[in-house]
């Protein structure tokens, strides 16, 4: 006991919900917020006669999405909370018993999507009072769990499923990538659903988003879901991974990251401000200055690219200057954002694609352009091999794709007389080619980077 009789508790403590049929929760125990809150997916109101209720999912483990615990409550209002970054929204209140040690009590929760937070669940000031005093120098004064015994705790609800249930977001079933992915996610016995990216639609609304599919059907059992998108559909694709994000479903790659890999200019400034060397690059408005971009980036041979080519498609070589300044003069005049780019001749049609997941590099391959062509995409007539890369080429590769935020990329690299430098970086890499040529199953791979970060445990 504490002064006044209190009980002293710790910063953390665990916690048993019996109500909601969760039977430990470790809260993070602030004296600082007003007001207690639980973690909550999926959240729906239905009625119970004359009463409103909430339908609402909560993963009560740390960084483990793989358990949910089903849940009901009644409604006993809404209220405006300010979240620790400042932004304000509304939430659903409801009231269940906690028990906290010896101590049982009935306290109010908000219902908040704490899925970016360490803690699932906070006890503010309104469930203190009266009762404890905090020791933030301790935890777990209360109880204490070891991870065997939170297992046990949670079997019950680990039987009640096989496998995660995960969305692959794409716009072609029949692609190899796309068939590798939902082959190795059946294989490791996950429920693989393909997902037309122009097939689905969203509902924007604070209290119930929703991404229903051709037929009204509503998608809101994922546990992940894993973005495949064509650059013709980067916009729209990217909305729906956000609000799959918003519906608490893991996506291996985020939107933002996506969209920031697809704008060529965005990521090459990225990459220059995080000292990551790339052939000299430039960009300008004004067909004035045509003359002295050329020579900015050492003079034709020269590379022009599209701002949002992929696959080596809206890449032109430019072998003399004049034949430069016709193409970027050509593209201004029709309002087309490019880059121009010096050409690394010693290379001799070759590049490096390192295969990036969860901030390692899972394989490399090296592509040689076709004679007389001067990139060396695969589908395009290029031929790829195994190859060892450097120490400088791995932590390049790694440093990329960390700085787009990007779980899963394909990194290319040209080595030069400079040393090693970025040609670009693509969030949706093809597996074909990297498969084949190293006779890794890159798509296994991206599987267990998924049930890593759920810590599903098969």
């Amino acid at each position: 006991m504490g002064i006044n009789g209190l009980t002293i508790i710790g910063s953390e403590e665990w916690c048993v919900c019996e109500e909601l049929n969760i039977p430990a929760i470790k809260a993070r125990v602030d004296s600082g917020a007003k007001t207690s809150s639980i973690q909550a997916s999926n959240v729906k109101i239905i009625q119970k006669g004359t009463e409103e209720w909430v339908r609402f999912e909560v993963n009560p483990l740390q960084e483990n999405r793989s358990i949910a615990i089903p849940c009901e409550a009644r409604v006993i209002g809404k209220r405006l909370v300010k979240s620790s970054t400042g932004i304000a929204e509304q939430r659903f209140v409801i009231k269940t018993m906690v028990t906290i040690g010896k101590d049982s009590f009935e306290i109010e929760l908000t219902l908040a999507n704490r899925d970016t937070m360490e803690f699932k669940m906070l006890l503010g000031r309104e469930a203190l009072n009266g009762r404890y005093l905090v020791n933030p120098n301790e935890i777990d004064l209360c109880a204490s769990y070891t991870n065997g015994e939170i297992m046990d705790l949670y079997k019950p609800f680990i039987n009640e499923r096989t496998g995660l249930k995960i969305g692959l977001l794409a716009s072609n079933p029949n692609l190899y990538s796309n068939k590798r992915i939902i082959e190795a996610g059946e294989a490791r016995g996950h429920d693989m659903v393909f997902l037309n990216v122009e097939h689905a639609y969203m509902k924007l609304d604070a209290s119930q988003p929703e991404i229903r599919y051709r037929g009204g059907n509503i998608i809101d059992e994922f546990d992940a879901v894993i973005p495949r998108i064509k650059p013709s559909v980067t916009f729209y694709g990217c909305a729906l991974i956000r609000q799959f994000d918003s519906m608490g479903i893991y996506c291996l790659n985020g939107a933002e990251a996506i969209t920031q890999s697809r704008d060529k200019l965005f990521a090459s400034q990225l990459f220059a401000k995080h000292d990551i060397h790339i052939p000299i690059t430039g960009f300008a408005k004004s067909p004035l200055d045509t003359k002295d971009l050329i020579k900015m980036v050492n003079g034709a041979p020269l590379i022009i690219k599209l701002l949002e080519s992929t696959q080596g498609k809206g890449v032109v070589l430019a072998e003399t200057n004049k034949a430069a300044e016709s193409v970027i003069n050509a593209f201004k005049s029709v309002q087309t954002n490019i880059l121009v780019q010096e050409f690394i001749k010693e290379a001799n049609g070759q590049d490096i694609r390192c295969f990036v997941v969860n901030g390692k590099v899972v394989a490399s391959m090296a592509r040689q352009a076709t004679k007389g062509e001067f990139r060396a995409n695969i589908h395009q007539g290029g031929t790829a091999s195994i190859i060892r890369i450097t120490q400088e080429e791995r932590k390049l590769a790694i440093k990329a794709a960390r700085i787009l935020n990007l779980p899963v990329a394909g990194v290319d690299i040209i080595r030069s007389k400079k040393g090693p430098l970025l040609l670009e970086v693509n969030s949706s890499p093809g597996l074909e080619g990297i498969e084949n040529a190293t006779g890794k199953d890159i798509a296994n791979i991206m599987i267990q980077a998924i049930e890593k970060k759920l810590k599903f445990v098969s």
